[in-house]
């Protein structure tokens, strides 16, 4: 299974590194990996992608801790938006409660909430809640 793009959006170097690594040596990903550090250039950019007639990424993968725009302020704004084709939002991060669970449902983009580090069987998930086809 493949996707075209995913969007990684967080500021821990390590663990964008990590996560590129297993896109790519699973093949998970066929054409672009989107690296963001913070909730407000990625909007910056998701949304200049969507002027210029480009699909969004497949899959969005979100962390809720970062300077600038955190994870929830990057929804908030970015559900706004109006798209061709919706990102299917998974929220990253080393650390979650069930209010922030809570509130992630009341998200329509967010699919699901997954523990750092990704592993490969992380990533086999996600493809497989995504229901995307190659």
């Amino acid at each position: 299974m493949k996707v075209d793009t995913v969007c990684i959006i967080d500021d821990d170097p390590i663990c964008v590194y990590g996560t590129k690594i297993l896109l790519n040596h699973n093949n998970f990903v066929s054409a672009n990996i989107l690296v963001y550090e913070d909730g407000y250039e990625a909007l910056t950019n998701l949304t200049s992608l969507l002027k210029s007639g480009q699909r969004m990424p497949d899959i969005i993968l979100l962390d809720l801790n970062m300077p600038v725009m955190n994870g929830w302020q990057f929804l908030d704004k970015f559900q706004k938006l109006i798209f061709g084709n919706k990102p299917q939002v998974f929220i990253v991060s080393s650390h979650f409660d069930a209010s922030e669970i809570e509130k992630g449902r009341s998200y329509e983009l967010v699919r699901d909430f997954i523990s750092k580090p990704l592993v490969s069987q992380n990533l086999k998930d996600i493809i497989s809640m995504s229901k995307i086809a190659v």
